[in-house]
């Protein structure tokens, strides 16, 4: 039996363990809390007691009764004191309601302590109470549902936790039952979902209640954490559910952790399940990027994000970036590890950091650390800008310009200077200054140290690391400034007795306009002690333009002090002082009224000598002179009386055959009152036989004062007393005794026919007797016969004068040519015979001429009646020229030897006088010819057998020189019957080698020769100095040619090859040449004719560095500006080589014109003291050959008169090959010469302009003409004329519509063919390409277009990228002059399109924009294109009314021209007819930029150059006029 007890006891214990293994979680606490599963807590303070009442009552009164339950007695316990009751694990799949009762009991009004509710989740911490109650005591029990909504698989656990308050009394609960059900009055909660969110954000709860919403429901969420969330909004799902929803605001990582809804009642509360909080970190770069690359306008960057901070994953990366210093900021999104910031600001800081982002909103972290890190700087944007000149003064120019901001120069640290270049006494300066005012707000700059009145080239120079930029160059003149001294070794005084001729250069620092001289004068002593010099002062003003003044009224003998200065309009510059002496006077001899003696015997003759008065210089001597009286035919023949400068004792007259004899000598202070003398008292005065007279011979006594000083001495005499013969022997014959020359050991003059007679020297008394009884018989008869004589000598003079006045006449424009060319120039012999011989003056066959020039180039001229010329020079120099009736005017060279003269044996004395001109006589004798004819002819003889020098080129006979008036004529014979002249002389000329040339036919020179029958001579060839170790390296394939006048002046060689190019440059820097000219272009017809030998910055070929320092674009020529170096050689050269562009591939040019404007710059630039200049086209024979023989023509036209091309063409070939290898080129010189002399050199410089201008128009009273008139006479004569072939294009049956006058057509050869296709349409218009000064082509002149040209013009403006159009007639329907235009909108003509774009109105100008294109074409883009429309020139004026506002109309189509196309795009310029008016317009177009490029005006050759193309340009002389104007205007204007 106690067995089976003690089985029964273990089933019933293992049955209520099992049972014990799920618990419900109910309780009525009758039963042990460990058999309801319920449990203390552990760490807790106090435990809960299980009471029954029921079983035993307690004393304490608010102990409730009758019932069990568990309790905390808080009475003597201290305050916050602990104690868990855990009920077991529930876990159910629906939701729970568990209903439990609490009892707080204790005195009246007393609180106990706290009762909370938890429910704990699995096993995690309590968190907070869902449920509490703190008091007052009440002494019932109050009941209270927990909606518990915790779902499989999770379980919770129900904590009842009691903390006393320090008060007695107690708190309990009882009956715990877990229903699984809802509960009936708290609702309960669907199941609520974990929430993930980034940090800061907003984490959103939202709790599902199942139950209707009633007020006294009051919603909260909870986190375990202690968070609480009031709800935020709440919205019905059903009618039996709402949903609340709970926000967790600015969310950290600390609030992370399981939330619950939960929901308080008036019953009970509603607990829901843990939702999961997740906060994630945002993730951000533990590093700063790295920087891999920097540019101007971006950075390169490595992201570095692969060490971060937070949470990831990273779905996405960014890049930010913003300027340190700034307000730039920039966030860019980053798909690479790399990634390039671009569009940054150059020279700028940026601070770069990386953001990274993970999923959800609010994922992007934190920028990461920064980079630092700075741009580059970039290229300026444009030069500085709006620069002008604020100030202009002679030394120093201040300048403005538009503030630099960052944005033009995209570099905080940049550098502005200002650069300008001058040319300052013939060198180019360039000099650059830093700006220091660059950063204010108004900059600007002076320039200092200028020189005064300068040209000025001006602009600023922008700098920074990475680039330059710079302005537009200004122009600037600076201001006038007192000019320096005159050079005082330019002052050349020419002294006369009573005159000084003083001549002088401007000062080398002019420092503007010279406007006057000023020269004072005054005397500071003389050789004469007796003249009175106080009053010898004075002052003279020059103009400008005169340098050179006669002083007259002076003292002879005295020294003059000349204070000269210049000024300009700022006043005077400094004082040069010089001196200058005139010549002594002869004395003043005393006057004798009467020839008479005082006494008088067969062999004296007593004279009064009497005191002379001196003239500049004291008398030095007195001196006796007897002259013996030859016999003369006639008396009353004109006698011409001088002194006797030689003196000649009485023993050596008959040796010398003297007619006088000196016979006494006295000092100065001998006669200081008159006193008389016998002559022949054979005493002997100073030396000088005072020999006794011969009865038999007649005598005239001269009586001579001499004054020396300075080296000169004067001599003035008088014939003081007459003998006549006693008995006369012979009749004498009248004759002219020329005066003997001055000069050393020489007696020159016409020679004197010699009587036969001898004369005895010693007479006897008896036979004087004799005599004078004959003499006495006779002397009625001489008398008789003398007068019948000279009646019948009058008559035939007087015949004879008639005869020979129409010869002097035609001889007098040489005389007078001569005389001026001699006197001003100081031509020697040889140039007045050249000058003689090169005019060819025809001579009356019964005249001869005389013309003596002595040694200061005054000459006389004498005719006679022997058809022959004498010329006679004296001094050191002595020629004669004999011309014969029998010989024709040949003009030939003829030239004469210095140093030939004809002397005698004169004894040489201290006394010779200034050489003086012989006045011209005319003789009857026929003796007198024979001598003078024959003394010529063999003096003349002799000369010829003496080579020529210095004459270029001896004219042949079958050749002859031509005569500059005569070359037209001679011209236009040659040209007859198809040019047989000019092809018969071209083919006399020899052709091929004729001389040796060994040294080019060498092996190794071969290859320096471009052509192999072009290469040097041997004799002519230019020698290279020879390079060490190199054979032959003395070649060169170059020649000299000698120029007028100039030997070896010019070098002819070939066009540079690649292996010639450092021998050239070698031959360039020997022989010192300065210029180089140029006659090819590199390829022509795609060939190559000469290799670029020059460098487009510095080139060094071998030991020889070449630098192009300027570059001078013209229409038809370049000129480059080199500076050349040579290792070893302290000096830099500065050459120029002048470009010539214009010659046709083919044949010549079609006018001389431009070729001719080309030579004259080569010789304006190339300085004379250089070595030779070197020309060369391919081969260096043809187009060479023409440029040297034209230069050297115009310098033989110029200087004689004459041109002799043959014979120079023919030197040319006896130096170098093949000189001017074809008849075309032969005749193109001629045509060349002919123009050149025809228009000559019409430049004038822009400072003379208006003074020349006005001389120009000063009418001529008597021609009613002016010399601008004549010069429009000569463009009309020189203007060629078109033939019909010439415009064989225009004269088309199809082109006829086209041209508005038949008479106005353009030629071929500058047609503008259109391109643009369109239809049927010809390319045919009407219109011509001109030139500019600068560019080619630069204009297309054209008429007004007809309403069936519009179109064609369109295509014209569009074809040739023309870019402005001038207007200058009015819109005229009735004249078929349409408005080809749009004023709005777009015109369509066929292709192209014209879209009107703006107008403007300015004055007298109406400027359009237009946009045309090709629709045809739409790659090509379209074009700008301005029109103007000039209002101020009415058609019925052949001239604007405004210089002004044509010259504003000129300035802006230039400016248009350089904003839009840079210069480069052409003009369309039109009229009526596309003539006069638009000549007028490119003319003044052309004057405009010679004046700012050239500073000189040439309107001569503008229009010629405009004519050549179209006749009809500029076809008025009030037009031509106006050109001149306009430059006026021009310069006025600045």
């Amino acid at each position: 039996m106690e067995k089976v007890v003690n089985c029964l006891f273990a089933a019933l214990t293992l049955l209520l363990s099992v049972q014990a293994e799920v618990f419900k979680g109910d309780c009525n606490f009758e039963r042990p809390l460990a058999a309801c599963g319920y449990s203390q807590g552990r760490d807790d303070d106090l435990d809960w007691e299980q009471v029954n009442t029921r079983e035993k009552t307690s004393s304490e009164p608010w102990m409730p009764s009758g019932t069990g339950f568990v309790m905390v007695n808080t009475s003597g316990r201290f305050a916050g004191q602990k104690a868990l009751l855990l009920t077991p694990q529930l876990k159910e799949n629906d939701t729970h309601c568990v209903i439990f009762h609490y009892y707080i009991g204790g005195r009246d009004n007393s609180h106990p302590g706290h009762l909370n509710v938890y429910i704990k989740e699995n096993n995690s911490p309590m968190g907070m109470p869902v449920w509490n109650v703190s008091g007052p005591a009440s002494r019932s029990w109050g009941q209270v549902e927990l909606a518990i909504s915790t779902y499989w698989p999770n379980f919770y656990q129900i904590v009842f936790e009691a903390i006393t308050s320090g008060q007695r009394g107690l708190l309990a609960i009882k009956d715990v039952v877990v229903q699984g059900h809802q509960c009936m009055n708290t609702p309960h909660f669907l199941t609520i979902k974990g929430v993930e969110v980034n940090a800061g954000q907003t984490a959103s709860f939202h709790c599902t209640v199942n139950g209707r919403k009633r007020d006294n429901f009051r919603l909260w969420l909870q986190g375990i954490g202690g968070r609480e969330a009031p709800m935020k909004a709440t919205k019905p799902w059903n009618n039996r559910r709402f949903i609340g929803t709970f926000d967790v605001e600015n969310t950290t990582k600390g609030d992370s952790g399981r939330y619950r809804c939960i929901v308080h009642s008036d019953k009970g509360v509603g607990v829901s399940n843990y939702g999961e909080l997740t906060i994630k970190q945002p993730p951000v770069p533990i590093a700063p990027p790295q920087l891999t690359a920097v540019g101007a306008t971006y950075l390169w960057i490595q992201l570095n994000a692969n060490s971060i901070n937070g949470d990831g994953p990273i779905i996405d990366r960014q890049v930010e970036y913003r300027t340190v210093s700034g307000t730039m900021y920039d966030l860019q999104p980053v798909d690479k590890t790399t990634h390039k910031i671009g569009h940054l600001d150059p020279d700028t800081e940026y601070e770069i950091s990386v953001l990274l982002t993970r999923p959800l909103e609010g994922g992007t972290g934190a920028p990461g650390p920064p980079l630092r890190a700075r741009t580059k700087c970039a290229e300026p944007m444009h030069g500085p800008q709006r620069l002008e000149v604020v100030d202009i003064q002679s030394k120093q120019v201040t300048i403005r310009w538009e503030p630099l901001g960052y944005n033009v120069t995209r570099c905080h640290s940049y550098n502005l200077t200002v650069q300008y270049h001058s040319r300052v006494a013939g060198k180019e300066e360039t000099r650059e200054e830093v700006c220091y005012d660059a950063q204010s707000r108004d900059p600007q700059h002076t320039i200092l140290n200028l020189t005064p009145f300068t040209n000025l080239s001006v602009k600023l120079v922008l700098r920074n690391l990475e680039g330059v930029k710079e302005s537009t160059e200004l122009e600037v003149q600076t201001d006038e400034d007192v000019p320096g001294a005159v050079p005082l070794e330019s002052i050349q005084g020419s002294p006369y007795e009573e005159k000084i001729i003083l001549k002088w250069r401007e000062p080398a620092q002019t420092y503007g306009i010279i406007t006057q001289y000023e020269i004072s004068y005054k005397a500071v002593s003389s050789f004469d002690p007796e003249l009175d010099l106080s009053n010898q002062s004075g002052k003279a003003v020059k103009l400008g333009n005169e340098t050179t003044h006669m002083f007259t009224g002076l003292y002879p003998g005295s020294t003059y002090s000349f204070t000269l200065r210049a000024s300009t309009a700022k006043g005077y510059g400094p004082p040069v002082i010089t001196q200058f002496t005139t010549k002594i006077s002869a004395p003043s001899m005393p006057a004798y009224d009467q020839e008479t003696s005082l006494n008088q015997t067969e062999s004296t003759v007593t004279v009064l000598l009497k005191p002379a008065q001196s003239r500049g210089a004291p008398v030095s001597a007195y001196q006796v002179v007897v002259e013996e009286e030859r016999p003369r035919r006639a008396r009353g023949t004109a006698e011409i009386l001088r002194c006797y400068p030689v003196p000649i004792h009485f023993q050596n007259a008959t040796l010398l055959n003297s007619q006088y004899y000196f016979t006494a000598q006295f000092p100065a202070g001998g006669i200081h009152s008159p006193q008389p003398f016998t002559v022949g008292d054979n005493k002997t005065y100073n030396g000088y036989w005072n020999a006794p007279l011969l009865p038999q011979k007649s005598y005239s006594i001269y009586y001579q004062a001499v004054s020396t000083a300075n080296g000169e001495t004067k001599i003035d005499c008088v014939r003081v007393a007459t003998k006549a013969a006693i008995l006369v022997t012979q009749l004498t014959t009248p004759y002219i005794r020329m005066a003997p020359a001055a000069g050393d050991n020489q007696l020159t003059g016409a020679a004197t026919h010699k009587p036969d007679a001898v004369e005895p020297e010693k007479q006897t008394d008896h036979t004087v007797k004799i005599a004078g009884v004959i003499a006495g018989i006779l002397l009625f008869v001489i008398i008789f016969l003398g007068v019948v004589l000279l009646m019948k000598k009058r008559k035939l003079a007087k015949k004879r004068k008639e005869t020979l006045s129409s010869t002097r006449q035609e001889m007098t424009v040489m005389v007078n040519s001569m005389d001026k060319s001699y006197t001003e120039q100081g031509t020697n012999c040889d140039e007045a015979l050249s000058f003689m011989d090169t005019h060819s003056h025809t001579l009356n066959t019964r005249s001869e001429c005389a013309l003596t020039l002595n040694a200061r180039s005054e000459c006389a001229l004498t005719l006679n009646g022997r058809s022959e010329c004498a010329l006679t020079l004296n001094g050191r120099s002595e020629c004669a020229l004999t011309v014969n009736g029998r010989v024709g005017s040949s003009p030939s060279s003829f030239t004469l030897p210095k140093g030939n003269s004809l002397t005698s044996t004169i004894p040489t004395n201290s006394y010779y006088p200034d050489p003086f001109v012989p006045t011209a006589i005319l003789d009857e004798s026929q003796n007198m010819g024979s001598d003078t004819s024959s003394l010529v002819q063999s003096h003349t003889h002799s000369l010829r057998k003496r080579e020529p020098v210095d004459v270029p080129y001896q004219t042949g006979q079958l050749h002859p020189a031509i005569r500059v008036a005569d070359l037209l004529q001679h011209i236009t014979q040659m040209k007859c019957a198809e040019g047989y002249g000019f092809k018969e002389e071209y083919e006399s000329f020899f052709e091929g080698q004729s001389a040796p040339w060994d040294s080019a036919k060498k092996d190794e020179n071969r290859m320096k020769n471009r052509y192999g029958n072009i290469i040097a001579y041997d004799h002519s060839r230019v020698r290279l100095q020879a390079l060490e170790g190199e054979q032959s390296s003395d070649y060169i394939n170059a020649n000299y040619v000698d120029g007028y006048h100039r030997p070896n002046h010019y070098i002819a060689t070939q066009g540079p090859m690649q292996e010639t190019v450092f021998d050239f440059w070698r031959m360039v820097w020997q022989e010192n040449t300065a210029a180089i000219v140029m006659v090819t272009n590199l390829v022509e017809v795609g060939r190559v004719k000469c290799c670029k030998y020059w460098p487009d910055d510095t080139e060094i070929y071998r030991d020889i560095k070449v630098t192009l320092i300027e570059t001078e674009l013209l229409s038809e020529y370049v000129i480059r500006t080199f500076a050349v170096e040579k290792r070893g050689a302290h000096e830099i050269r500065e050459i120029r080589q002048f470009h010539f562009t214009g010659w046709p591939d083919h044949g010549v040019p079609y006018h001389a014109t431009g070729l001719l404007g080309f030579i004259r710059r080569v010789k304006t630039k190339t300085l004379n003291n250089a070595g030779p200049m070197v020309v060369h086209c391919s081969a260096g024979a043809g187009r060479t050959g023409c440029f040297i023989v034209i230069d050297i023509m115009l310098d033989m036209a110029e200087r004689e008169g004459v041109v002799d091309i043959y014979n120079c063409v023919r030197e040319l070939r006896s130096r170098r090959v093949n000189m001017v290898q074809t008849e075309e080129q032969y005749v193109f010189i001629h045509d060349a010469i002919l123009e050149a002399c025809l228009c000559g050199d019409t430049t004038i410089p822009a400072s003379q302009l208006r003074s020349v201008y006005y001389d120009m128009n000063r009418l001529d009273p008597q021609t009613n003409s002016s010399p601008l008139k004549e010069e429009f006479r000569t463009l009309n004569m020189v203007t060629p004329t078109l033939r019909v072939e010439d415009c064989s294009i225009a004269l088309l049956p199809r082109n006829h519509e086209k041209n508005r006058c038949m008479d106005v057509l353009p030629p071929d050869r500058c047609l503008p063919f259109l391109i643009t296709i369109d239809g049927e349409s010809s390319n045919y218009i009407n219109a011509a390409l001109m030139d500019s000064y600068k560019q080619p082509s630069a204009f297309i002149v054209t008429q007004h277009p007809l309403p069936n040209t519009v179109k064609d013009f369109w295509r014209l403006v569009l074809d040739y990228h023309c870019t402005s159009i001038v207007m200058l007639n009015d819109v005229d329907p009735a004249q078929l002059c349409p408005q080809y235009w749009p004023e709005n909108g777009v015109h369509r003509h066929g292709p192209i399109q014209v879209e009107f774009v703006s107008a403007d109105l300015e004055e007298d100008i109406i400027s359009r924009i237009f946009r045309i294109y090709n629709a045809a074409r739409p790659q090509d883009g379209y074009r700008m294109v301005q029109q103007f429309q000039f209002l101020g020139w009415p058609m019925y004026r052949d001239t604007p009314m405004s210089k002004r506002s044509f010259l504003k109309l000129i300035r802006q189509v230039d400016k248009w021209q350089e904003e839009y196309d840079g210069g480069e795009g052409r003009t369309v310029v039109h009229c009526l007819n596309g003539g006069g008016r638009s000549g007028t317009f490119c003319a003044i177009s052309i004057v405009c930029e010679m004046l700012q490029h050239q500073h000189s005006v040439d309107v001569f050759h503008a229009v010629k150059t405009l004519r050549n193309n179209k006749p009809n340009m500029v076809d008025l002389l009030d037009q031509y006029k106006f050109c001149y104007e306009v430059a006026l205007e021009y310069l006025n204007c600045g």
